[in-house]
């Protein structure tokens, strides 16, 4: 048996025409995902067929039977089922929207009636104290000024 150089070789089968990408990828693709009413769906078909139906349906899917198995474990825990629920907040009745807008508003407006009658009432005093004064200064009588009934000595 006769070795051949690299030279030898390439020669012999006409040489490289262009060489191998040497690239590497950045980053690996993520790991697959499936949605819940995949899983089910293809579990329902696989279970139907028989061994050569199941090996072809795996091929057209490029799925393993380790994710096959592991499907129908999370389908038998009832796991499944609840990724199947839909995801995120519940849909939300208008009525309640308006609902709680409106407690929001009554809120809101109980709040400024209340600030509004404290304003009333400190007017009110106010007003009366002012009137006292008023009265107070007028009155030659000799009252002091908080309007205090004169002592007798």
């Amino acid at each position: 048996m006769t070795t051949m150089t690299a030279a030898q070789l390439r020669t012999h089968t006409g040489g490289m025409d262009q060489a191998p990408d040497p690239e590497v990828p950045e980053r690996p693709r993520p790991p697959r995902t499936y949605p819940a009413a995949y899983k089910l769906r293809i579990l329902e078909e696989y279970e139907q067929l028989d061994k050569a139906g199941r090996g072809a349906l795996l091929r057209r899917e490029g799925l393993y039977t380790s994710l096959i198995s592991e499907w129908r474990k999370q389908r038998d825990k009832g796991a499944l089922a609840a990724l199947q629920q839909r995801r995120g907040r519940p849909p939300v009745d208008p009525r309640d929207l308006k609902l709680a807008r409106l407690e929001r508003e009554n809120a809101r407006l109980r709040d400024q009636v209340a600030r509004q009658a404290k304003v009333i009432e400190v007017q009110g005093e106010l007003s009366a104290l002012l009137g006292r004064l008023a009265t107070s200064s007028d009155d030659p009588a000799g009252e002091d000024p908080a309007g205090s009934e004169p002592s007798s000595s």
